[in-house]
């Protein structure tokens, strides 16, 4: 028997001790049959969370778009009346930006072009070099990205893998840096008919395009452990590929439209999150 859920008057009370914010502006509800109280929130990741869902998503979005510390990003909403402390951001960031990164690879699936530009950057973890893959199409779109503790061949296959997977098909051509491990790699996983190309210059936009991740990356200082930047590094190239101006290379793309743009796709995101939640 389906049951039956009556609205309560108000809010659920919090538990002994935990810090009092107001009304989060969840809604709870009774069920006649179990005798349990539920809330909206119950059953998502959301769940237990002592503050608004917006601001939550708003915490992790600003950790993974802007150059701000753990402790930056507290004391900013700490001035607008929202106490928590740095460890909270660094567990939201471990529940949500995966999340958050797996809702906007499926949004892009099948819109990458058809030119795959493919080179690996360098990512200090735990004081050691890791190898952080990543893809951008003729027009500097995400392919995708992938950490990697190792620069072999069965690294640049896993990577090829993923990428085709992420976008469903694969490329008419491969641009990548001399490494000898791709050319097989790329036939082996895409098929001898895709065509493979080892100019230094060609790459130069995925070269400058590496420049996100390196800037954010060394304010952080380095990671601590190689599961905290694959999932770090996944979510900013996802978001940042997100908010970007998308168009072809030469096109004006004027300030208001992008200002318009970005805070559209903002509440996309948002919207995007708590309903795949």
């Amino acid at each position: 028997m389906r049951e039956t859920r009556e609205p309560l008057n108000k809010p659920l009370q919090r538990e002994a001790g935990a810090s009092h914010i107001g009304d989060i502006g969840v809604i709870t509800f009774f069920c006649t049959q179990c005798r349990r109280i539920f809330n909206e929130r119950t059953g998502t990741p959301f769940n237990y969370l002592e503050f608004p869902t917006d601001i939550v998503l708003l915490v992790v979005f600003w950790r993974l778009r802007y150059k701000l510390s753990l402790r930056d990003v507290a004391e900013m909403f700490l001035e607008r009346g929202f106490p928590f402390t740095h460890e909270a951001v660094r567990d939201w960031e471990t529940r949500f930006a995966p999340l958050m990164a797996d809702q906007l690879r499926t949004r892009r699936h099948g819109q990458a072009g058809t030119s795959w530009h493919v080179d690996e950057t360098y990512i200090k973890v735990q004081g050691k070099w890791c190898y952080l893959y990543r893809a951008i199409d003729q027009d500097g779109n995400l392919v995708d990205s992938r950490l990697s503790e190792k620069r072999d061949m069965d690294a640049a296959q896993q990577f090829f893998k993923q990428a085709m997977a992420v976008v469903g098909y694969a490329p008419e051509s491969v641009t990548t840096g001399g490494h000898r491990s791709y050319p097989r790699a790329i036939r082996e996983i895409m098929g001898s008919e895709v065509v493979h190309r080892t100019n230094t210059y060609l790459n130069n936009r995925l070269e400058q395009d590496h420049r996100g991740i390196k800037q954010r990356y060394y304010l952080m200082r380095g990671f601590k452990t190689f599961e905290a930047t694959a999932r770090f590094c996944c979510a900013f190239d996802e978001l940042r590929n997100y908010l970007r101006s998308h168009r072809t290379m030469g096109e004006p793309i004027f300030l208001p439209k992008q200002r318009r743009a970005f805070l559209q796709r903002l509440t996309s995101l948002k919207a995007l999150i708590q309903a795949a939640s």
